[in-house]
């Protein structure tokens, strides 16, 4: 079995890095912050996860992000051979559209402080707060499980789907890794009874219809090609799937379409809007035409980009009370 690298320093060619400062990228805020649930911290400062279909450990020292990609296990003839091995340009590509980092993140995060005083005076701890862009497909069916959901409990749904139905890449410290499922594999007659059996309630109805929807529909490139759809397109789309409300769906257009105006309204950010930021509603609870308000009027606020700023706050309340140290 393969052995986790958890620093350059363990087996330095194995190791490849690349630029980039604290402000543009705070590995630990992102990877915990609830878009992903696939990464874990394997040992302090090191993220090990699934992205790509491979295995990956990142982590940070100054202004550079460190990154390792595992080899897969692949049985041929029961014969295990070695897998292609990824190249440094093509690495670096898949890390570096993952991280959208070529979006200058210090420049935005100015833009919404001078726009906003109450971003300014929580953004000064939370540095580094960037949207990640994810595979469509990972990204529509781990939200569909987070519905009256907290993160540690979605991580582990979301380990147990990969387990079951995804393809198994490696093995690092006796510990399985598994890639996310394919529609496919999530569309079979007797997903939804496994997902029950897997502790998934009624989110497995939801789960397995959005599958089969998908399948029968659209397709999984139909999915993907949303990225060149205009946002209220792609959303409306998304809503007509099973198990998806407007929430679900402005995460898949933010998390995975390239939907950086999308702002996902869930009750606490509707308190926020009320509260904080004293927007007028005109109903005392979260209907349709309040979502939508609250999001155009962050949009309003924030520019273009609205939704990585209401990340940067969601963040910021997640981590409240454990200041971060940059």
């Amino acid at each position: 079995p393969m052995k986790l690298r958890d620093a350059p320093s363990s087996c330095p060619s194995l190791w490849r890095c690349l630029p980039c400062p604290s402000a543009e990228l705070r590995l630990d805020l992102v990877l915990s912050s609830g878009q992903s649930f696939r990464w874990w911290e394997s040992s302090p400062g090191a993220w090990t996860g699934v992205l790509g279909g491979r295995v990956w450990t990142l982590r940070q020292d100054g202004d550079r992000l460190w990154y390792t990609v595992y080899d897969e296990e692949e049985e041929q003839d029961g014969c295990p051979a070695k897998a292609a091995k990824l190249d440094a340009a093509e690495t670096e590509r898949i890390l570096r559209d993952y991280f959208q980092l070529d979006v200058g993140l210090s420049a935005l995060y100015r833009a919404w402080g001078a726009a906003d005083p109450l971003f300014r005076k929580v953004a000064n701890d939370f540095p580094g707060v960037r949207v990640l862009r994810q595979d469509p497909v990972e990204c529509l069916f781990s939200f569909i499980c987070t519905s009256n959901n907290h993160i540690s409990r979605i991580t582990a749904m979301i380990e147990r789907l990969c387990q079951t139905f995804g393809r198994r890449l490696c093995c690092l410290d006796s510990r399985p890794f598994h890639a996310f499922p394919s529609v496919s594999a999530l569309a079979g007659d007797d997903v939804e009874a496994r997902l029950r059996t897997l502790g998934f309630g009624y989110r497995a109805k939801f789960v397995s219809g959005s599958a089969r929807a998908i399948a029968k529909g659209l397709g999984t490139e139909g999915l993907c090609q949303l990225r060149t759809e205009p946002y209220a397109e792609a959303r409306r789309v998304l809503c007509a799937l099973p198990g998806v409300g407007a929430k679900v769906a402005d995460c898949v257009c933010l998390l995975s379409l390239d939907k950086p105006e999308a702002v996902p309204v869930d009750t606490h950010v509707w308190h926020i809007a009320r509260q904080r930021y004293g927007v007028a509603l005109g109903s005392k609870s979260l209907t349709p035409r309040a979502y939508q308000e609250i999001g155009d009027f962050f949009r309003g606020l924030w520019g273009p980009h609205a939704g990585w700023a209401q990340g940067v706050l969601f963040c910021a309340d997640l981590h409240k009370g454990q200041k971060s140290t940059s």
